[in-house]
C-alpha cells in the first residue's frame, strides 16, 4: 500500500535500530543495496536515498511517507505533511542544530557583527541567505559538498553546518556563534496520499508503532512485591511515569506493585527499595509505549 523512504548515510544505522525496535524490521541484501522491503502488509515498497532529496521526493509524490530531517525541509521548502517529530538522530536522542561557525579567535559573537562581503560555506544555502538577509548581511554564500569545517580560513571565513554535539567544530578550531535552526527527524507524508483514508491509516499505524519504540528507549518496568506496612515507604521513592500499578496478593498482607521508570538512576533505585522493603524486584524491558 505505501510507498517508503528512509534517509542513506549518518542517520541510516539509528533508523533502521528503530524500524527494527518497532517491529518493523527493513530487510535488504546487503547495507549497501537501496531497495529494500519491511514484512508488514501496510507497507508495498521500500528506497534508501540521501535526507536531503527525501522531501523534495515525497512532495512530487514519487513516496508516500518518508523520513527525514527538518533541517532539509525547510532548506528544500518542501509542501509535506509532517506526522510529527521521531526523536532521535546520528548519535543520540537530541536534536542536530544548523549553526554558524567562525575562528574560534574571532571577535565575533553575532551573525550581524561579520562584515559585508563576508564568505560562508555551506550545504544549507536556502537557509544561509535568509538568515544573512534577516541580519542585514551581504554574504557571499558558497555551496558545500563536505569536509565543510575544513574551509576555514583558507577558502571561507564562515561556515553553516549541522552539528550534534559541536565536538568536531571545536576540534576544527571553531566557536558556534548563531543557532539556525534546532531539527528532530521527522516522519513526512505526501499530501495526495494522506488525504487517502486508506493509506492515512496505514501511515498513522506505523507513525504509533515508531513513537510507541522510541518512547520505550531509557525506559524499564519494574515489579516488586512489598508488605502492606511497606507499601507507603515504597511507594514514595519510585519515580513512575503514572500512577504505579497496585495488586493485592492472595495472602492479603502484602501488594504486588508494577511502574514504568526511567532506566538512568536504577542502580540506586533497586537497593533503595530493597531497603524500604521491597522484595522479588524485576527490571524487565520494554519494546514499546503507547498511550
Amino acid at each position: 500500500m505505501l510507498s517508503v523512504v528512509l534517509p542513506k548515510g549518518s542517520l541510516e544505522e539509528a533508523t533502521l535500530d528503530l524500524f527494527t525496535a518497532a517491529d518493523l524490521a527493513v530487510r535488504r541484501g546487503t547495507d549497501r543495496d537501496y531497495h529494500a522491503s519491511i514484512d508488514d502488509p501496510r507497507v508495498e515498497r521500500v528506497r534508501f536515498l540521501r535526507p536531503q532529496e527525501i522531501p523534495v521526493y515525497v512532495e512530487e509524490g514519487l513516496f508516500d511517507l518518508g523520513i527525514t530531517g527538518r533541517d532539509w525541509i525547510a532548506e528544500t521548502g518542501s509542501d509535506v505533511v509532517s506526522l510529527g517529530e521521531l526523536q532521535y538522530s546520528r548519535a543520540t536522542s537530541r536534536p542536530v542544530r544548523i549553526v554558524l561557525a567562525v575562528p574560534a579567535s574571532d571577535q565575533i559573537e553575532h551573525g550581524a557583527d561579520l562584515s559585508d562581503g563576508v564568505r560562508v560555506s555551506t550545504e544549507y544555502p536556502r537557509l544561509t541567505r535568509e538568515f544573512f538577509a534577516a541580519a542585514g548581511v551581504k554574504a557571499v554564500v558558497v555551496p558545500s559538498y563536505g569536509a565543510t569545517e575544513a574551509k576555514v580560513p583558507d577558502i571561507v571565513d564562515a561556515i553553516v553546518d549541522v552539528t550534534e554535539t559541536g565536538s568536531s567544530l571545536r576540534g576544527a578550531g571553531l566557536k558556534i556563534v548563531e543557532t539556525l535552526l534546532t531539527s528532530y527527524t521527522e516522519l513526512i507524508a505526501n499530501k495526495t496520499a494522506y488525504a487517502d483514508p486508506d493509506k492515512r491509516a496505514a501511515m498513522e499505524d506505523l507513525a504509533l508503532l515508531l513513537r510507541g519504540a522510541i518512547r520505550a528507549r531509557g525506559a524499564v518496568l519494574l515489579k516488586l512485591n512489598v508488605a502492606r506496612d511497606d507499601l507507603a515507604r515504597v511507594l514514595e521513592i519510585i519515580p513512575s511515569a503514572g500512577s504505579p500499578t497496585l495488586m493485592m496478593l492472595a495472602s492479603g498482607t502484602q501488594s504486588a506493585v508494577e511502574a514504568v521508570v526511567p532506566k538512568a538512576g536504577i542502580n540506586e533505585l533497586i537497593p533503595a527499595l530493597k531497603a524500604a522493603g521491597a522484595f522479588d524486584i524485576l527490571e524487565l524491558a520494554i519494546g514499546k509505549i503507547v498511550d
